[in-house]
Parts: C-alpha cells; structure tokens; sequence
C-alpha cells in the first residue's frame, strides 16, 4: 500500500510513529469509542495520543475520497489547524491506499485529558455547578460562532470539559463536518438543537447567550424550536425502528 500523510511541524520528527499507524493500533485492546469509526490511546515519549481510525469506505466512496473530495481524517487534521484554539492540537493524518483508492485513514491528535464532557451537567440536575457549566457552555458556543464556526455534529459526546483554575475549558471533536461563514440568528440557535437538552437548561443557555451578544427576542423561542424539532425528528425514526424513545 502507498501511504499520504501530513504532520504539524511540532511533531515533524513523529514520521516512523505515523506510517506504523496502523499495527500500533492494532496493538491496544482497549478502545475509547467503537462505532462506525475507532479511536485508541496510543503512547509515546510519555504523551497520550488519541487516534481515530476511520471506517474503510465502499467502493464508491472510495473513488469518491481518491479524486472528488478530501477524507475525513484530512479533513479533521485541516480543519483542527484552521481552529487550533478550540480543539485538541492536531498532530497528523495519513491516508493509506490499496490498488490506487483509498482504503484505510487515521487522525491523531493530543490527548486532552478532560474531567467530563457536557453530557453529564445536562442529565445530572444535581451536578456540582450545572448552572455555571451552562453559562461558560452559552459563552464558548458564542466564541465558536462568532469566530464564524458552526459544528455540524455539536451534540454532548463532542463537547469536552476541564475544570481549571476555578473556570471552565472547552475543547470540540468530531470536526470533520464543519462549516466556516458568518451565522445568522437563526443558524446560531439551531446549533444547540442536537444537545438533547431540557427546555429549562436550554433557557439558561439562550439567556446567557443573549447577555453577550444582541438577538431579537424570539431567540430562546427559536432555541427551543430547533431543540424540539430535532427530538421530534429522532424519536420518530426510533419508533419506525421497533425502538424506545426519550423526552
């Protein structure tokens, strides 16, 4: 197989690490995520590294990725350099190939060693702080968005937390499908939609939202209209599929 790769230049002396990807990979037992994709810890010089292993795609997505449109690992890599602030930093992407179409793909990144992600304040009403999280939550999603942001997969597995110094940092993942342009109102509260969170949180979100930047007054209700249309939505299709659904 013939290999394309790319490695920030922190990492430039990191080349034998990365074109021997994939049987370091296949080396750990132990994963974070397994679904469609893979993503491992893999150590070296006594850092973590967090390696995404993409899905081989089918035939004609594999013609698709070769000559029509960038792979989602080159993608995540490109895109963590465009928004280096707001992701862990990016270390490399490789792309395998086999009889000339691409066949396996990894990203890499540095591990950030975060203490929960936003999942857990949104279904624990007793988390320490909920309140707090919400707010530094409201105003980091301001950030991404008036750095012209807008995260197609912003739900709570994506959104990372560690608390520092009596604040609250915030790291994104799962970037590969990221659009880049000024926001309108409407864009920048449809955002919170795929957070599955209650109306009650989803106020607190919007009010602190609304404290730093200046909406009309019908944005909690659009909040709250996109937040419902997407339940909607996903509880529908679990119901064709025989499954249990959730408020």
């Amino acid at each position: 197989m013939t290999c394309k790769y790319r490695l920030h230049p922190d990492f430039s002396h990191y080349e034998d690490f990365l074109q021997n990807i994939p049987s370091l990979f296949a080396s750990v037992s132990s994963n974070i995520h397994k679904a469609r994709n893979e993503l491992k810890i893999l150590t070296l010089d006594n850092s973590d590294f967090v390696v995404k292993s993409f899905k081989v795609p089918h035939l004609l997505n594999k013609i698709v990725y070769t000559f029509l449109r960038s792979s989602k690992a080159r993608k995540s890599y490109e895109y963590s350099l465009k928004i280096i602030n707001f992701v862990p930093k990016p270390v490399g992407f490789i792309e395998f190939y086999k009889y000339g179409l691409l066949n396996e793909s990894y990203f890499i990144s540095e591990r950030f060693d975060y203490d929960f992600t936003i999942r857990e304040p949104l279904l624990d009403a007793s988390f320490e702080q909920r309140e707090e999280v919400m707010r530094a939550f409201a105003r980091f999603t301001l950030e991404l968005h008036q750095n012209d942001i807008f995260h197609n997969d912003y739900s709570p597995g994506n959104i990372l937390i560690k608390k520092e110094n009596g604040s609250y940092v915030f790291k994104i993942v799962d970037i590969n499908r990221m659009k880049f342009a000024p926001l309108s109102q409407k864009e920048r509260a449809k955002n919170f939609s795929k957070l599955w969170a209650h109306d009650a949180l989803l106020k607190i979100i919007a009010d602190e939202y609304a404290k730093h930047y200046k909406v009309d007054a019908y944005f909690t209700d659009q909040v709250l209209y996109y937040s419902n249309q997407n339940k909607k939505i996903k509880n529908f299709k679990k119901r064709l599929k025989g499954q249990e659904v959730k408020d």
